[in-house]
């Protein structure tokens, strides 16, 4: 399986403390993803030019010539050469170059795990497979969700939805909690945020609901793209038709800048300010009226 990140003793991705193993690869381009690296799914290379001490080995070491030092001395690369192969990280001891993307096994992932087992335990935790979105890797997620369920360990996927169903019906069988995004309820705003419509994540969320699977929603909040009084509304109306009574609503932040500056990226949600406390709280008030249970993570 190709995985970008584990984080150990996360606290925001379910109950207790957790292990959250990230796998690459997403079928979604958020605009404001903050985990810019998990949307190929391939390894990715990132440059740190802040870091960069300019001692220009990675020039001399790259063997696909993809490095080049420009005439005012900074370093150029060209992203269609570079092969991630990872040389000029291994040359790199001011950590301005790094390989997003890492091939492994269960059996290392669940190494790993297995070191924390007494946190979840006392906490309550557990593992949640990320991303991404892990159901771009079905055969990798079910044999992971397995060997934990085996291990006895709470499950837990945090998914954008946006997967061919007889695959999440697969993973559900392994699955203790669903953490399920909601992003936009309108299908043709959703497109302009993330690429892709949202009738498949909504049809997804409504089965997944009709089968008992405990699930919070998630989401996203973000200034002026979802969060409107008629899309609350929406979301509010569209949980309770489908049972549902938890959210969770997630502020909208900026730390992820500095990724998609090392991935030769463009930010283009760089003037959206961060909501402020009064209108995470105003969200909040709207969806409790309606019966749910909010949570502001």
């Amino acid at each position: 399986m190709m995985i970008f990140d584990i984080q150990r003793f996360s606290v925001q991705d379910g109950p207790g403390l957790r292990t959250t193993v990230f796998f690459k690869g997403c079928p979604l381009q958020c605009l404001w993803c903050s985990n810019p690296e998990s949307q190929s799914a391939l390894p990715q290379l990132l440059y740190f030019e802040t870091r960069c001490t300019y001692c220009y080995q990675c020039v001399d070491v790259c063997p696909a010539g993809a490095i080049h030092k420009a005439d005012d001395g900074r370093l150029i690369l060209d992203r269609q050469q570079c092969t991630g192969c990872g040389t000029c990280v291994e040359e790199c001891l001011a950590g301005a170059r790094s390989i997003s993307g890492k091939q492994m096994t269960v059996d290392e992932v669940c190494n790993i795990i297995e070191k924390d087992m007494s946190y979840y335990r006392n906490s309550g935790g557990g593992v949640t497979v990320s991303g991404g979105e892990a159901t771009c890797q079905p055969e990798s997620l079910v044999q992971l969700l397995v060997r934990c369920r085996e291990m006895g360990v709470h499950t837990c996927l945090d998914t954008c939805g946006y997967a061919d169903w007889d695959i999440l019906r697969e993973a559900l069988k392994h699955v203790d909690l669903v953490l399920m995004d909601n992003k936009q309820m309108n299908t043709d705003i959703h497109k302009k945020l993330t690429g892709v419509g949202n009738e498949r994540i909504l049809e997804n969320t409504a089965r997944v609901a009709s089968m008992g699977v405990p699930m919070v929603i998630r989401v996203p909040l973000i200034p002026g793209c979802n969060d409107s009084e008629e899309n609350i509304t929406q979301l509010g109306q569209f949980m309770k038709a489908t049972g549902l009574l938890r959210v969770d609503l997630l502020p909208y932040h900026r730390f992820s800048t500095g990724k998609y500056q090392a991935l030769g990226k463009e930010y283009k949600l760089a003037e959206i300010p961060n909501p402020d406390e009064d209108e995470v709280r105003r969200v909040a008030n709207n969806l409790e009226a309606l019966g749910l249970v909010v949570t502001i993570v």
